[in-house]
């Protein structure tokens, strides 16, 4: 293939609000390597100002837990059926999948009898749970680019093409580690309250976060508390919450992203994910929290084989940081946890210094340009 006499079309899916910015930075990346391609597929608001024709919104597809998913079904088939339309139809040269993987395996599927080449960016979390789909990974991806040095390490054992990119958030404009390392007195602590980006998540963890913040505040002299709105997320959700409990209805809910967030807490209360890692690199320690149904839950714990759930905790290989699952997740237990890490100042100045060592584990800067490489290599190789 020529590249200069043939422009390129893609098709991307992305059914997380982390993918969705991920698969962004991607896009840009690929254009500006090789201006004209053009991009349809799944996604969100960060996909379409990139330039993606976004055919199905990803906010309709997103659901959390094995039983939540129900609801969603009608959704998901329909989105399923609008993207193998188009990838029979439209032909790409290449198939982006982002995480979001009960839909992107049964895509990669479809793509492999069209004999579209699928890239798999950011994977399913195989090496935790589920490890038998490994196998139709092998039969359906060309090629894995993976955030995390021991996922690489998990897909070389099976004999799966793979190539370990570093972690995108390293893109990210992160303040330097002197700057976040600066001891600070905690006589006014502030506190980010951080409950996710999805609707399920917000409705399970913030109420358990402003009890807990009541606790604290009965505790702790002079705390204040930050509560982060994902753009996913509408304000009216959060307002709706905060008004069933009295003395939040003043409480700062900032808008304007979380890294700002970060940047001006001493700790957060952080619903499990890829936030939580973001909280490291600024050095910010946390108490991670999570809850979905309880079949949900009973499911996990039979299958999942994984000592820890924080992505934290995974990467340092061992419990860092607090997690609080399912009940555990109580205003109480919350409280708890989060004023004894803020009362010994040097057992916490240590942890921050641990945190940010986890920058140097996850590769280095230039993630997106990595798998842009790649992306184009397989287009101009089928």
């Amino acid at each position: 293939m020529n590249p200069t006499s043939h422009h390129p079309c893609v098709a991307i899916v992305a059914g997380e609000a982390s993918g969705d910015q991920h698969g962004a930075n991607l896009v840009s990346a690929m254009q500006e390597k090789q201006p004209g391609i053009s991009f349809y597929g799944i996604g969100g608001t960060a996909l379409k100002q990139a330039g993606v024709d976004i055919v199905v919104d990803a906010a309709e597809l997103t659901v959390v837990g094995i039983t939540e998913v129900i609801s969603k079904i009608p959704a998901i088939l329909k989105g399923m059926g609008s993207v193998k339309r188009l990838l029979k139809r439209q032909k790409p040269d290449l198939l982006i999948l982002i995480d979001f993987p009960d839909f992107n395996l049964h895509l990669a599927a479809v793509a492999r009898k069209l004999r579209i080449p699928v890239l798999y960016y950011i994977s399913p979390q195989l090496w935790a749970w589920r490890k038998g789909r490994v196998r139709k990974i092998k039969r359906r991806v060309d090629h894995m680019a993976v955030l995390l040095p021991f996922e690489a390490q998990f897909y070389r054992r099976h004999n799966v093409p793979v190539t370990f990119v570093g972690h995108p958030l390293l893109d990210t404009c992160l303040p330097g580690a002197e700057q976040v390392l600066m001891r600070r007195t905690l006589e006014k602590p502030v506190i980010g309250l951080l409950p996710g980006s999805r609707e399920s998540e917000i409705t399970k963890l913030l109420p358990a976060m402003l009890e807990a913040g009541d606790l604290l505040r009965r505790q702790l002299k002079q705390v204040t508390f930050i509560i982060s709105q994902a753009h996913t997320v509408k304000r009216a959700l959060l307002d709706a919450i905060i008004g069933d409990y009295p003395g939040w209805d003043a409480a700062e809910v900032a808008a304007d992203g979380v890294e700002k967030v970060l940047a001006r807490c001493d700790a957060v209360i952080a619903a499990s994910g890829t936030v939580t890692l973001l909280a490291a690199m600024h050095a910010v320690p946390m108490v991670i929290i999570y809850k979905v149904s309880p079949l949900s839950s009973w499911l996990a714990r039979a299958l999942v084989r994984v000592p820890h759930v924080g992505l934290v905790n995974l990467v340092a290989g061992r419990r860092l940081v607090p997690e609080l699952l399912q009940n555990e997740a109580s205003g109480a237990n919350i409280a708890r946890t989060m004023a004894g890490m803020l009362q010994d100042a040097e057992k916490l100045n240590r942890l921050r210094y641990e945190l940010i060592a986890l920058r140097d584990a996850l590769g280095q800067p230039g993630a997106s340009a990595r798998v842009a490489d790649l992306a184009l290599n397989m287009i101009h190789s089928n």
